[in-house]
């Protein structure tokens, strides 16, 4: 059964780390939100790491100039590991070969910027999907357009047997009020249509290989059992934490705000039916991060 808490203090004492989900979680795709940020400074203060796991497409360079511009400062966190990083490897050591057709907005272009810890990295290059070897998608085109605009494009790359590499397993986020496709959601639509797609963030292992590393790096050795990861999707962050064997912490005011009924707090017979829908099962729950 989870456990509905209402502050990470009450349980944080269990845990040397956390896997911390962004979008939903910290921030809200515009500003931080400030209980979170508050709970993970304590977090922190109490001796615990904090490792930013999130779906972005983006490298951990990126992410951090965008939590500037959001307002989640650096004593909020430890390290982050990026879906964006662990696809950005996966590509570089040719899984999709060398000649890409690129599905995305040009915001996301530095996707493609060398990555010198891999060693004889595959050369990549943009090319038109005709003279592609594969597909590199960091999300639609129009975040906010009907998916269905892609169908050509996924019809002749499924002909072509092109393999599509999704740098952001998330089907949906909230930037604010609104709520935007990810490029999870061309992948999912890809896959339906008979294309092969691979994924690199959560819930799959590779993103918690980098994690784990991440935390190597920081000269910690966590124990499983002593991780908590903590997010607001049911498929990504609390699947995956159930795959790797972590326990996990449920955010339901993000994408399940209205399935859970959360106000301030989910209510707990809602919630037990979203989860069972869901096929999940969190350790705990709560409305906010806080």
């Amino acid at each position: 059964m989870t456990q509905i808490i209402t502050a990470l203090s009450e349980v944080s004492a269990r845990y040397q780390a956390a896997f911390v989900d962004l979008w939903g979680c910290v921030h809200d795709g515009v500003r931080a939100i400030p209980s979170a940020v508050e709970a993970l400074r304590a977090y922190r203060a109490s001796g615990g790491t904090v490792v930013l796991l999130t779906n972005s497409p983006r490298p951990r360079k990126g992410v951090e100039a965008q939590l500037d511009q959001f307002g989640v400062p650096h004593d909020a966190w430890d390290t982050i590991a990026t879906s964006g990083d662990s696809a950005r490897a996966a590509m570089f050591r040719g899984v999709v070969g060398n000649n890409v057709f690129f599905i995305g907005e040009e915001r996301d272009l530095p996707f493609f910027e060398p990555m010198h810890v891999i060693e004889n990295p595959a050369e990549i290059h943009l090319t038109p999907l005709d003279q592609a070897d594969g597909i590199v998608c960091t999300g639609p085109f129009d975040a906010m357009a009907d998916l269905a605009v892609l169908r050509p494009q996924l019809l002749l790359a499924k002909q072509r047997g092109l393999k599509l590499l999704c740098a952001n397993p998330d089907i949906v986020v909230d930037r604010g009020d609104h709520r935007e496709w990810c490029a999870g959601a061309v992948a999912r639509l890809y896959t339906e249509m008979g294309g092969e797609s691979l994924y690199f963030g959560k819930p799959h292992p590779p993103i918690y290989d980098l994690a784990y590393r991440r935390l190597a790096e920081l000269g910690r050795d966590v124990a499983r059992q002593s991780i908590l990861a903590i997010g607001d999707g049911t498929q990504t962050d609390i699947a995956g934490a159930m795959g790797e064997d972590l326990d996990s912490l449920f955010i339901t005011g993000g994408l399940a705000r209205v399935e859970t009924q959360t106000a301030a707090h989910p209510d707990a017979e809602a919630l037990e039916r979203y989860l069972a829908s869901e096929s999940v099962a969190p350790t705990f729950a709560m409305g906010q991060l806080a």
